[in-house]
């Protein structure tokens, strides 16, 4: 068969498809595949012939075969989750419409009748997702025992599962502890010493404006360049002091006067079981963040401490995001998060924030755990400092 001949075929039986004569179209391109003239557009077209002969078992092999000769082929895809879509298997449909979305060009390269087709096959996944998510969600909203904690976990691994949250975990840039729980906020609830800390919050408060008033010199950039580490900046805020920091403890050592400007938070921090190692630990500090001031998204260092917010003053308008959960501070309501898990922070208000900023052990870790932990990061800078 002469390529003329062939190019003449193919172009009738396109126009048969187009005319809505798919038997024509379908002997056209069965004559083509019989002669041994077989590509994935042709078996495609073949295919597209069957299903409007609602010849479906027919149409999936056709799509099946084009697949074969062309596995990046879009329409071939679309074509197979029409075919499941229309029987009631949605769950296939939806299989077969995301890979076609996921081998779809760029956007500028789509032709305008593909275009149509991938936004009908997106508009069917969120359609079928959504009726999906509905269900799972009925489901626990019914049964009382999914209620509590319990409930919340598994409405959340609903929401991870059907993609509209991500599952984030440890991202430690140090050091990583294996087996510990990927946990966003903890329940301040757990901790007994909270109560007692929250209701100091005034006073710490009038002492954090005695320092504003008396020392602000010494609120500097919470992320300092050093000359002895590259200059790598994740944050993008280096020697910003849009994020800064007043420290009552830092790397172990209580600051000097820091007690005397700030007696009570001094005081009552000494009942906080924050970590002890030397040259590290404990930090604690005031932190500001000012007006129009994000910190971007990042990773803590270590994943044996959660980092603990009192907050001060927070004007409106300023939020935080560990993971999936994003929150508003409340002035004097302490909360517990893992910073190794991917958080941000931003102040959308015209005034500064201030929060009371410190670490504490995880609990999970027991009193053997500690130690081995404490030993191990000493260990770390005793041999850096070479005194190993």
């Amino acid at each position: 068969m002469q390529q003329n001949d062939v190019n003449q075929l193919i172009q009738a039986g396109l126009q048969a498809l187009q005319q809505g004569n798919p038997s024509e179209a379908k002997q056209i391109f069965q004559k083509l595949i019989n002669n041994g003239i077989q590509n994935a557009s042709i078996w495609l077209a073949l295919g597209f012939a069957h299903r409007d002969l609602k010849e479906t078992v027919e149409a999936q092999k056709a799509a099946d075969k084009s697949i074969e000769l062309e596995s990046r082929n879009p329409r071939a895809y679309i074509l197979k989750a029409d075919l499941y879509y229309d029987r009631g298997d949605h769950q296939s449909a939806v299989a077969y419409y995301r890979v076609a979305l996921n081998n779809a060009p760029p956007y500028a390269q789509i032709p305008n009748d593909l275009k149509t087709l991938l936004s009908r096959s997106q508009h069917r996944c969120e359609e079928i997702l959504g009726r999906y998510t509905h269900y799972l969600e009925n489901l626990l909203e019914n049964e009382s025992k999914f209620a509590g904690e319990a409930g919340r976990r598994a409405k959340d691994s609903v929401a991870m599962m059907t993609g509209k949250k991500q599952a984030y975990t440890q991202q430690p840039q140090n050091y990583f502890f294996p087996e510990l729980p990927n946990i966003q906020f903890y329940n301040s609830e757990d901790f007994p010493w909270v109560a007692g800390l929250e209701a100091k919050t005034d006073s710490i408060r009038k002492e954090l404006k005695q320092a504003i008033k008396s020392a602000p010199q010494e609120f500097s950039a919470y992320l300092k360049s050093s000359e002895d580490r590259p200059q790598n900046d994740f944050h993008g805020m280096k020697d910003d002091d849009s994020w800064s920091a007043y420290y009552l403890w830092k790397e172990g050592v209580l600051v000097d006067g820091a007690e005397e400007l700030c007696p009570e938070t001094v005081a009552a921090m000494r009942d906080i079981p924050f970590p002890v190692m030397e040259g590290r630990a404990p930090n604690i500090l005031f932190s500001l963040l000012r007006p129009g001031a994000k910190i971007p998204p990042h990773t803590g260092l270590i994943n044996t401490r959660l980092i603990c917010h009192l907050p001060l003053i927070v004007p409106d308008g300023c939020g935080f995001r560990v993971g999936n959960d994003v929150r508003e501070w409340k002035e004097g309501k302490v909360w517990l998060f893992d910073d190794t898990i991917e958080h941000e922070a931003w102040n959308n208000s015209n005034e500064d924030r201030y929060i009371l900023l410190f670490e504490v052990w995880r609990p999970e870790l027991n009193s053997v755990e500690k130690e081995l932990v404490t030993k191990i990061l000493e260990s770390v800078d005793e041999y850096n400092s070479g005194a190993a």
